[in-house]
């Protein structure tokens, strides 16, 4: 068995884990529920054996590098550090409610590693990439962007809770909206932290490959537009005192600059990062 059927089984277990996921929450059953977390877990074990598999092939090929050079292993990535993060936020709030929510995200992405027509083969670095900074920048961004989903996630959970004023009997099993507006305010600031040291680390790389820390690349300047909406959203927070809805509406908005610097940006606009 190779890396790539072992991330074929993690995509479709993600699906099987969001149904059961969605499933709890619909009949409201804690045992169902429970089977959408051993499912979820024994999924990230196989995905996470699958990453290391990949990382060995690379060896066996002469090529050796990190599982983190182009579109499919980063977006393999992104889903495992979803939900790495979705799984302590279950453990650390003792509610399975948001896996209905989240877990879709990791399959998703999954999905579209596995399914899209994008480069699936382990492939030499070209020489932009060739650089210990790889690394340290991909990881930073994808933690970065992984708990802006969550928080995108918690945010949609939020906004229907709150429209529908507990009328709606699924959206009433939901966390409190206090709960809620807690926990997308703490990935947002995760998230900010990572973003930012993302942003520090790539520029550095830059310097080394480019010779400039920045050079207004379109991927960088969506980087720093993105990051620029999550600092409004943490300043008026911290500053104004707003939360609530304005958060969760704000949570949306930054994880489609999310969306757009990383994939948007990669198939519109061409640039320095066109190889990623």
């Amino acid at each position: 068995m190779d890396s790539s059927q072992l991330l074929g089984i993690t995509t479709f277990t993600y699906l099987f884990a969001s149904a059961i996921y969605i499933a709890a929450l619909v009949f409201h059953n804690k045992r169902i529920a429970l089977a959408g977390t051993l499912f979820t877990i024994g999924a990230l074990l196989v995905q996470t054996a699958g990453l290391g598999l990949r990382w060995i092939e690379s060896y066996q090929m002469g090529i050796g590098h990190a599982p983190l050079s182009n579109m499919y292993e980063s977006v393999v990535f992104f889903a495992w550090v979803i939900v790495i993060l979705y799984l302590g936020i279950e453990f650390k709030f003792k509610t399975r409610v948001i896996g209905a929510f989240a877990l879709p995200l990791a399959f998703l992405a999954m999905a579209y590693a596995s399914f899209a027509p994008i480069d699936k083969g382990i492939n030499p670095l070209v020489p932009a990439l060739q650089s210990n900074w790889l690394i340290a920048h991909v990881v930073t961004c994808f933690i970065g962007y992984a708990a802006f989903a969550i928080a995108a996630a918690l945010a949609l959970m939020y906004l229907l809770k709150s429209f529908t004023a507990g009328s709606d009997a699924v959206a009433g099993r939901f966390p409190a909206l206090r709960t809620l507006d807690d926990i997308i305010h703490k990935c947002l600031v995760f998230g900010f932290i990572w973003l930012s040291a993302g942003i520090i680390t790539g520029a550095v790389w830059a310097n080394s490959a480019w010779g400039t820390y920045w050079s207004w690349d379109p991927k960088e300047t969506w980087s720093l537009i993105t990051w620029f909406v999550y600092a409004f959203t943490l300043h008026i927070r911290y500053t104004r005192g707003i939360s609530g809805r304005a958060i969760a509406w704000l949570s949306l908005l930054g994880f489609l600059a999310v969306i757009f610097t990383y994939y948007g940006v990669n198939f519109l606009l061409s640039g320095l990062h066109s190889y990623a």
